[in-house]
């Protein structure tokens, strides 16, 4: 469960501890102490409204106790805070969005250990258990994901026509899965008989949770929460698991989405731990290949894997709700791209081209620097530049960083 929000008396003294990750040392030198409490006192001075540390804090700051930790720019001006989730997913612009989330200080802490040998390797498949459950559960569907050894990524759909269709008892449900619900939940479940300001309190706290189940912040807690607290009780220790925000970055266009769905599937392969996608362990491609060997037709959406949103082809009328692409096609491009980077072709493009990219308009080189470089060129807007400021202008936002990049790297072919 989420911690509860902070208790806070303008006025009122406040005693604020904090530690350092399983309460290891993060200030080993006078010299560093002496930074901290200059930038301490470097803070108290601003009088801005993005102050988060004022004179009415007192700070444990005796060299004894002062874990201290993590220091870095919460306190920061507006232009160096992050963005809030909210201002960065905006379901009127795309309802597509790539995620990563890291291990702390991204240790490596869910493949096998090189140095001293010892595998964590079933905390990848935790990861993959989880995130396929919760697509299961939120109106949020799996479009690909790829766990790798300290960090996974995952490309998600928000289905908000979905969650708008579910009856009380759907979302009741549903959040039972999750969580405990509250009284009245569990009273509903169990048939009992609600008076009418029981059922309109209910009814307000359902619709929070339905909300809730389009949220792609609630899906990403949890899927990491149960992960983080099974492996610290396995490792015996406190603290993170996980960095405390995860990146997202919204896929505004077919371009995009390709790319990016293709740039997670490849992970493995650029990382040197597979050879080909269907080896790729811990992928959904690797997951979409089985099941296409399996059944007779493969791109049939009853036919392809459950835990996954389907390919439904090209757009067009009445078309299903589905990932615009073909499967075979997709398929293929994987194959061909992971080919080019296994085989390390330092810039030869082969002559045969996948009809997708030619049906995307994309050029062969800028396909195959995205699918290598994607998250960098770009922060949380990726596709067309037209796309990228037409979103910035609606959500109030001056500038996209990386909005050159989506000039030159979306472009024509």
């Amino acid at each position: 469960m989420p911690r509860k929000p902070r208790f806070n008396l303008v006025g009122i003294l406040q005693h604020v501890i904090q530690r350092g990750n399983n309460r290891e040392p993060c200030l080993y030198a006078e010299e560093d102490y002496r930074r901290y409490l200059s930038d301490l006192q470097e803070l108290n001075s601003w009088t801005s409204t993005n102050l988060i540390w004022t004179s009415t804090n007192l700070i444990d700051i005796s060299l004894t106790n002062l874990y201290a930790a993590s220091y870095n720019l919460l306190i920061a001006k507006d232009s160096a805070m992050p963005k809030p989730r909210k201002a960065q997913i905006s379901l009127d612009a795309t309802s597509f969005y790539h995620c990563i989330s890291r291990c702390v200080r991204r240790a490596f802490l869910c493949g096998e250990d090189t140095f001293t040998g010892k595998s964590f390797e079933h905390r990848r498949q935790w990861i993959e258990d989880r995130l396929l459950e919760l697509g299961s559960i939120f109106a949020i569907n799996v479009c690909s994901y790829a766990i790798m050894s300290n960090h996974y990524h995952v490309v998600l759909h928000i289905n908000q026509p979905q969650a708008q269709s579910w009856s009380v008892h759907d979302v009741i449900e549903r959040w039972h899965r999750l969580f405990k619900g509250n009284l009245l939940s569990q009273r509903y479940s169990n048939g009992e008989t609600l008076s009418k300001a029981e059922q309109n309190a209910l009814s307000d706290r359902v619709e929070e949770w339905r909300n809730r189940l389009i949220d792609i912040s609630w899906f990403m807690r949890c899927a990491n929460e149960p992960v983080a607290r099974e492996a610290n009780h396995e490792d015996a220790v406190t603290g993170r698991f996980w960095e405390g925000r995860f990146k997202s970055q919204a896929l505004l266009d077919e371009k995009a989405l390709a790319a990016g769905m293709v740039y997670v599937e490849l992970n493995p392969i650029r990382a040197k731990m597979a050879d080909t996608p269907e080896q790729s362990d811990y992928t959904s491609i690797q997951q979409r290949i089985k099941q296409a060997l399996k059944v007779k037709r493969p791109e049939a959406i009853d036919q392809q894997p459950d835990s996954l949103f389907p390919f439904v082809g090209y757009s067009r009328d009445a078309m299903p709700d589905g990932l615009p692409l073909r499967l075979s096609d997709y398929i293929e491009l994987v194959d061909w791209s992971g080919r080019i980077l296994r085989e390390d072709k330092k810039g030869a493009i082969p002559s045969h081209i996948p009809p997708i990219l030619q049906r995307l308009d994309m050029d062969a080189r800028h396909w195959l620097y995205l699918t290598q470089n994607f998250e960098h060129p770009f922060k949380h807007l990726i596709g067309v530049a037209f796309r990228v400021r037409k979103v910035c202008k609606e959500t109030g936002q001056r500038w996209a960083q990386g909005v050159k990049q989506c000039e030159k790297l979306f472009s024509s072919a």
